[in-house]
């Protein structure tokens, strides 16, 4: 398997621990990107969700654990600003994490 398809793999893994399909009906989540490091990121509408958050990254640590950061990105000038950012998250932590910074609710 080559690097670019474990990174895939990875992405995948990640999205079906954040609820898969659920997730990205309840949410709006789009634009899904597998990040080499390896990870997922992905956009939420605007003005949705708490603080401007509007996108999500989400990277897989050496420890098995994830580093998962909530950013403001400005669609006019681009400009990324960090949010929030967590290290040491579990993979079962991840929706209920995600709730408590986003607002969002992931499932009914």
């Amino acid at each position: 398997m080559n690097k670019q398809d474990y990174a895939k793999q990875i992405a995948r893994i990640i999205l079906g621990q954040f609820g898969g399909q659920r997730f990205i009906a309840m949410t709006g989540a789009r634009q899904f990107v597998a990040l080499p490091a390896p990870g997922v990121q992905f956009d939420l509408p605007a003005r949705f969700a708490r603080d401007g958050i509007n996108r999500v990254q989400v990277v897989l640590d050496p420890c098995d654990t994830y580093t998962v950061t909530y950013m403001r990105v400005n669609r006019r000038t681009f400009a990324v600003e960090t949010v929030h950012q967590e290290s040491g998250i579990y993979c079962d932590m991840l929706e209920e994490r995600f709730e408590a910074v986003t607002g969002l609710v992931t499932q009914l």
